[in-house]
């Protein structure tokens, strides 16, 4: 997309998530639902195809692109990117990058118009940071094969209509996790069945729910890519692209953060005069806008070298890691900054700093990812490589 057209369609969005987002949020988060008509909105801005490529129907944004927009996105409610971030990430770039042909065609217009929502199923109830630890079987029957297993807190399942289903080919953990293979499993196919909605701190309008699979027969074909045992390489590949997504939405999230705190602290009188005169509040609102301007450079700078096509592992970590800790901070020093007000339930920064608590644990959570970065760290070191952060990058 050319940058003139980039603009223009980010205004556009700007304007839809003020308009129309912000002033139901707080009823999305009480009922837990977001209207269909904001859903079918949402289908005629092309939101749900962002990154799927123009060959499928959808916008073709790089990752550089996406950023952009996922930021101005998450000025309301995660909920609202929740919905569609599946569609965006995993449920679709898992088929561009691995997919076959038939598959793409097939599955890949219907993510971009909305017209299903995808949902990816990897944790278990045993299952989690250790991913490839997973018991979910899948047996093969003739042409077909045969699934079963439990899965954990699984966004979306309750909307979903596609369902990427990680499961064990294989009876022993194989080397490079090639005993996991990627399903590509309807989710009305029959033995499929879906939990109770998880109750969760925050996020309302974000659905997550188990799915339990009893004898799912799906065929050969479902096999994502048409090959066993290449499961969890693509889903190892796509994280990159997730990280930086996930990253994004805590840069979106934070900038609406600090609008509120920043609002409140010039209207608030105490002693006479504006909470932003003292110095002390003036020190939280420093520290955060130094934090966010952070997390939007390294954002903005790994999504640049992703889509220059070098490898940004590590700076996706990075990313990750420090912006969801980063939108943390700021939710923090904005209840502070909001004093008993912000501890009210009827405040937009106490639903706030409930709903990005998530932000640390999903996509990998703040320890695993400073596993990743330390790890990289230590295999360039051993490798007589330079350990720095543009080593894998470029200019």
């Amino acid at each position: 997309m050319d940058v003139e057209t980039l603009e223009q369609f980010r205004q556009t969005v700007r304007r839809f998530v003020r308009e129309r987002l912000v002033p139901i949020e707080e009823a999305v988060a009480e009922t837990n639902v977001i209207p269909d008509a904001i859903v079918q909105e949402m289908r005629d801005l092309g939101l749900f195809g962002l990154t799927v490529p123009e060959a499928y129907g959808g916008l073709g944004l790089s990752v550089a692109e996406e950023v952009e927009i996922v930021i101005e996105l998450t000025w309301a409610s995660a909920a609202f990117r929740s919905l569609l971030g599946i569609n965006l990430g995993v449920g679709s770039q898992g088929l561009v990058m691995d997919g076959t042909e038939d598959q793409k065609k097939f599955w890949l217009p219907r993510i971009a118009s909305g017209e299903i929502t995808a949902s990816f199923a990897l944790t278990e109830p045993d299952s989690g940071s250790d991913a490839a630890a997973l018991i979910t079987t899948a047996v093969r029957d003739g042409e077909d094969y045969i699934l079963n297993g439990a899965k954990r807190y699984i966004t979306n399942a309750p909307t979903a209509g596609l369902i990427t289903v990680m499961a064990r080919t294989a009876a022993d953990r194989l080397p490079g996790n090639t005993h996991v293979t990627a399903f590509l499993v309807p989710a009305e196919t029959p033995g499929v069945r879906i939990g109770a909605k998880d109750r969760k701190m925050g996020q309302g309008g974000a659905l997550s729910a188990d799915v339990f699979l009893d004898d799912v027969r799906v065929p050969a074909t479902a096999v994502l890519g048409g090959k066993e045992g290449f499961g969890f390489r693509t889903a190892m590949k796509v994280l990159d692209r997730g990280r930086i997504h996930v990253a994004a939405v805590c840069v979106g999230q934070a900038r609406r953060i600090l609008h509120e705190a920043v609002t409140y602290a010039m209207n608030r009188k105490q002693f006479g005069q504006p909470i932003a005169e003292f110095q002390l509040i003036q020190a939280m609102l420093a520290d955060s806008q130094a934090d966010l301007y952070a997390s939007e450079c390294m954002v903005r700078e790994t999504a640049r070298r992703h889509a220059a096509g070098h490898r940004v592992s590590r700076e996706a970590s990075c990313c990750k890691m420090f912006a969801s800790e980063m939108v943390g901070r700021i939710a923090d020093r904005a209840v502070q900054i909001h004093g008993g007000a912000g501890y009210m339930r009827d405040s937009a920064v106490e639903r706030f700093y409930r709903d990005v608590r998530l932000f640390r644990i999903y996509e990998g959570t703040t320890q695993i990812q400073q596993l990743i970065i330390a790890r990289d760290m230590i295999r360039e070191a051993l490798s007589g490589e330079n350990i720095t952060l543009g080593s894998s990058g470029g200019v």
